[in-house]
């Protein structure tokens, strides 16, 4: 596998990058429900103290994935058959998925910096944490979470049908072994 996208498959950087994201958005949706819903402040703590890091990640992958597809890597060709409203859709749900993940990090930084949670969890100043609700960045947050799911099940449901309805390539581009 190269390193680098072809016009028929996704290279290495694409691949791997895809599928970390992946992994770090399931655990950051999961645990922000579990840190939503949790009403015991140490176990709240402690799920942030997880949660926080992943979506700096998640930004950092986000960005890393978008400076790679500007400067250094290609898109593979469509594989055709699609009718054009599918390819309209693949294409605006791909550039929703970067939109929200980017505005779900500022949000979520921005709660953290506004309420002083960071210094709270990981500057170890001590105190109750606040509450989110208190602070106007959770609303998009929280939008933010539920737009992120559905996206991301409209993603996964569009190349699960590409792959086991189409048959088609779509899915196998994508990973580490063709």
């Amino acid at each position: 596998m190269s390193m680098k996208s072809s016009p028929t498959a996704y290279g290495a950087v694409a691949v791997a990058i895809h599928w970390l994201s992946v992994i770090l958005i399931i655990a950051l949706l999961i645990s922000g429900m579990l840190a939503d819903e949790a009403t015991d402040a140490g176990q709240k703590a402690s799920i942030l103290t997880a949660h926080a890091p992943m979506g700096i990640a998640i930004l950092i992958l986000t960005l890393v994935r978008i400076a790679w597809w500007w400067r250094f890597d290609t898109h593979c060709e469509p594989l055709g058959g699609d009718p054009a409203w599918q390819v309209k859709m693949a294409k605006a749900v791909h550039g929703l998925l970067y939109l929200v993940v980017l505005a779900m990090a500022a949000s979520g930084i921005a709660m953290f910096v506004l309420s002083g949670a960071g210094d709270i969890i990981f500057g170890g100043a001590g105190g109750p944490l606040p509450d989110f609700a208190d602070f106007t960045s959770r609303i998009p947050h929280g939008i933010g979470a539920k737009l992120l799911l559905a996206l991301f099940a409209g993603h996964a449901g569009a190349a699960l049908y590409h792959h086991f309805i189409k048959r088609d390539a779509t899915l196998k581009r994508m990973w580490f072994v063709r």
